[in-house]
């Protein structure tokens, strides 16, 4: 029987994956890519219904490694579509700037009613789907 002086660490040039010796085995040296992101209002919306009412897509996404990079594009699309939304409804009913001057009150009220009308809209398209 020959002796063979084990290695510290190996490189299985198959896969290219590193090992390391633990006692007499090796163990493979993975490690998780953690990608920090901050999720907005919508982010965490979505978040919080994969859990709850989508499960087996949120467990799928969350092993797979695309639950944030899909939960960002799903904020990233609601910020952009209310702005759009916003936009038109205040051509729509023709609110401009100079309304925000001669009537406070009014504009303001009007803009908080776009924006309620506008996330209702987001969270029925992207959110709760």
């Amino acid at each position: 029987m020959e002796n063979k002086e084990l290695k510290e660490n190996k490189i299985e040039n198959k896969y290219g994956i590193e090992y390391t010796k633990v006692g007499d085995y090796y163990m493979p040296n993975l490690v998780l890519e953690k990608e920090k992101i901050i999720l907005n209002k919508y982010g965490r919306m979505r978040l919080k219904f994969l859990k709850e009412n989508k499960r087996a897509e949120y467990t799928i996404m969350f092993v797979n490694g695309t639950l944030n990079k899909h939960l960002k594009e799903i904020q990233e699309t609601a910020d952009n579509r209310i702005n759009i939304i916003i936009e038109q409804l205040k051509q729509q009913n023709n609110l401009t700037e100079e309304m925000k001057n001669i009537d406070q009150l009014y504009w303001i009220s009007m803009m908080n009613n776009f924006k309620s009308t506008a996330e209702e809209i987001i969270l029925n398209e992207l959110i709760y789907v």
